[in-house]
């Protein structure tokens, strides 16, 4: 749900009105809070998170919010969590631009540099490391396997587990 901002704050003076956000008493942080979000503070909502709601909400209503794919993406992250799927949450591995690949094969060594949008192998550009791998193998590999890049191990308590001894 969109919050209703009643009283847009003005730019220039944001910081400053973000500041006095920290003096205000709990009663005059739920009236802020009303006023911003259309609707009562929880009432579970203590001192702390109050103060933090507000002074979110008035920079949302300087310089906007979460982008609709941001919201649907935190959504999807709740849901699975719920649902007791961590491992659905996390994103494919996060590779720094400028890092260097290294793989051997077929006896030659080959280099990948991990650029801002994609990866450069050669002299040429590619937009992921699937592409770089069929470019060096001729057939189709996950970039990811082919580097030996590793998604973090599962938390699954049924994953495979070392066999108890069987003398026990």
């Amino acid at each position: 749900m969109t919050p209703v901002v009643r009283r847009l704050v003005d730019p220039t003076t944001l910081d400053v009105e973000i500041a006095k956000v920290r003096d205000l008493d709990i009663t005059a942080l739920r009236a802020q809070w009303h006023k911003l979000y259309g609707r009562p503070a929880p009432k579970t909502f203590r001192r702390n998170l109050l103060r933090r709601g507000v002074a979110y909400q008035m920079h949302v209503a300087v310089h906007g919010g979460l982008s609709a794919a941001t919201k649907r993406r935190l959504r999807e992250i709740a849901e699975a969590v719920r649902a007791g799927n961590e491992d659905a949450v996390l994103p494919g591995p996060r590779i720094k631009p400028g890092t260097r690949l290294y793989r051997v094969w077929q006896d030659k060594t080959h280099h990948v540099t991990v650029l801002d949008d994609g990866f450069e192998w050669e002299g040429t550009r590619y937009a992921s490391l699937s592409a770089v791998a069929k470019a060096i193998t001729g057939t189709n590999w996950n970039g990811y396997a082919f580097f030996g890049l590793k998604r973090r191990p599962s938390k699954n308590k049924n994953a495979l587990k070392p066999r108890e001894a069987a003398d026990a």
